[in-house]
């Protein structure tokens, strides 16, 4: 039959009676319709019917696939996460269309590869840098916030955006995330960063705002140098001439610092639909207010049906962790942020039981991408573990960088304890909360996701996914070919990342990988694994070690063409232009440049988390 009876509510017979009245009725709203009569009947005859059912969706932020306990993890006490695995379905190839935050979470909000968006980068910048930058996730996009909005849920987004704010003027608010679908938002626009607190060195832009530094003194010391030499006589220069130097030397250190002086202020900040609430943001109370907010829209929205995304703040750095959870990991504060971020996970499930929504609510648990390997202050490391898998973020086509945890719960509609071991995506939530909220996805557009629900049901056996391509911002790194008939998981590289120091497994000299220029190898004939045999992709296979390697090289490379044949051209987001910092357009709860306040009220701190 496929479909399991839940907790005794219905025998299996009175089921199938039930099914047999009207075989054509979806199978997804019978199991949602028995789901609610059992509810009913534990909460009394009270509670309101609701044929859709309840999606709480949370995205883990630089979470390793190595860090979770359900995947291996026998060091970092992930109690909650591990449940829901063991109530639910775990995907073991489960894979990020981007190894970094922003084109990583568009895709994720629309289905679609982020080069089909405009948010994948060919140039340096692959991320949204500022809350003042004029690009984003573009407003004809389509996100399954806005396809569930039209069927009627209540959409709420908790945490982390980073998918831009303004466009145009700094109310018109085109990219944020009202304008996509969600009807209240609370959370950071943007995204964490060392900036965001005290006494870290910065992380925006490390390299250029050394390189500014050291402009600015340089400019400095020659005006110095001249006034010396103007009041002892040594040279022989006009004040006009010191004072036009002084001035433009000013105006120089004015201009940059005006922007990475004030990160904490410009970047750091939350919002409340519209309304900044804190500039800058008070880390400590940070996972308290996620929580409250994730529990009052359950509490808020329990007669539903809503989407709620919480999209956590942990585990990026700068780390920032409650006292309570400070020390208590094997990890040092890495693994502090993992297990507090697992305590929020749990206390939102909690809340989900106690208003009696369990068996009417799909959960979805990932991570946007790997963990990065070159998080790191002195000897402390301060980024996620990617387990077997070489790489991590950053890293378009190595595994590390991309394959990342996936679960999903859904009690009486997905089976318990169940593991699939077949490729999926990111990507796939998309068309998935679409077909489960009863809507279509887009047809004016290609959404590359796959409904994952016949294969979560065990209805079929191989994921609908044959070919997925893997970008390093706009450029192509890597490509995996699932050959179904042979249980083969081939993957061809084109371009790989050259690691530093030689043969570390990071780009520790650099921070982050680079997608392009001297900063990486291109392969003639690629470099070609078979992940079924070889998932850390440890050795390469050649034609002397497999015979299909010309067969399997030419096959992927007609995918890769006829992929390239459905590209259209975009306005590009991540462009320059775009991501710069631009004054008019800064969100500020004050005259602009005096931006600061805190309109949190005081019950603030009645979630305490620990």
């Amino acid at each position: 039959m496929g479909i399991a009876w839940l907790h005794g509510g219905l025998s299996q017979g009175e089921g199938e009676r039930l099914e047999r009245v009207s075989p054509s009725f979806p199978r997804i709203y019978l199991a949602t319709l028995l789901a609610l009569l059992i509810s009913l009947d534990a909460r009394g005859t009270n509670a309101a019917p609701n044929m859709k059912p309840n999606i709480v969706l949370m995205l883990a932020d630089d979470l390793g696939i190595g860090d979770l306990g359900c995947y291996g993890n026998d060091t970092i006490n992930t109690p909650n996460i591990d449940r829901l695995a063991k109530e639910g379905v775990k995907l073991t190839q489960h894979i990020a269309a981007a190894s970094l935050c922003t084109p990583s979470r568009a895709a994720f909000l629309t289905g679609r590869y982020p080069i089909r968006s405009g948010m994948a980068s060919g140039g340096s910048y692959r991320a949204l840098q500022w809350n003042a930058g004029s690009g984003g996730l573009p407003a004809n996009e389509t996100t399954f916030a806005k396809v569930l909005q039209q069927q009627g849920y209540a959409t709420g987004l908790v945490g982390k955006w980073h998918q831009g704010v303004n466009c145009d003027s700094v109310h018109d608010h085109c990219h944020h995330p009202l304008s996509h679908g969600f009807d209240y938002f609370y959370g950071m626009p943007f995204t964490l960063l060392n900036n965001c607190q005290d006494h870290k060195p910065p992380e925006l832009d490390a390299a250029l705002q050394a390189k500014l530094w050291f402009y600015t003194q340089l400019i400095a010391l020659a005006v110095l140098t001249a006034l010396v030499g103007k009041t002892t006589g040594l040279v022989s220069v006009t004040w006009k001439v010191v004072t036009f130097f002084a001035l433009l030397g000013f105006l120089f250190f004015a201009s940059w610092y005006s922007s990475y002086g004030f990160v904490k202020y410009w970047n750091c900040i939350l919002m409340r639909n519209h309304n900044i609430t804190e500039q800058p943001m008070k880390l400590e109370r940070m996972a308290s207010l996620v929580l409250k907010e994730a529990v009052s829209i359950i509490q808020s929205n329990k007669h539903g049906p809503f989407l709620l995304f919480v999209s956590f703040l942990h585990v990026h750095t700068p780390l920032f962790t409650t006292e309570a959870f400070l020390g208590k990991s094997r990890h040092g504060i890495y693994g502090d942020n993992v297990e507090e971020m697992d305590w929020l996970v749990g206390q939102i499930l909690d809340a989900i039981d106690k208003e009696g929504l369990r068996n009417n609510t799909l959960i979805y648990f990932a991570s946007d991408h790997g963990g990065q390997l070159e998080a790191q202050e002195g000897t402390i490391q301060l980024g996620g573990w990617n387990g077997i898998y070489k790489g991590g973020k950053g890293m378009g086509g190595w595994e590390g960088g991309i394959r990342v945890p996936g679960i999903l719960r859904w009690p009486g509609m997905l089976p318990a304890n169940t593991v699939v071991d077949e490729p999926t995506s990111l990507m796939d939530i998309y068309p998935t909360v679409t077909h489960v909220a009863g809507g279509t996805v887009p047809q004016d557009r290609i959404i590359d996701g796959r409904n994952l629900l016949p294969l979560l049901q065990q209805e079929v056996k191989h994921s609908e996914h044959e070919f997925m391509f893997h970008y390093c911002g706009s450029y192509l790194h890597a490509v995996r070919w699932h050959q179904k008939d042979s249980g083969a998981l081939w993957k061809a590289h084109y371009i790989t990342p050259i690691f530093h120091p030689k043969g570390a497994g990071a780009c520790y000299g650099k921070g982050i990988c680079p997608c392009s220029g001297e900063g990486v190898t291109h392969h003639d004939p690629p470099l070609l694994f078979d992940l079924s045999r070889d998932p850390s992709e440890a050795v390469p296979l050649s034609p002397d070690t497999e015979p299909l390697f010309h067969t399997v090289l030419k096959h992927i490379g007609r995918a890769v063409e006829e992929h390239r044949g459905t590209l259209t051209p975009v306005p590009q987001q991540l462009s320059l232009g775009n991501i710069m910092w631009k004054p008019w357009l800064q969100p500020c709860c004050g005259t602009f440049p005096f931006c600061w306040c805190d309109n949190e009220e005081s019950d603030t701190h009645s979630y305490k988390v620990g």
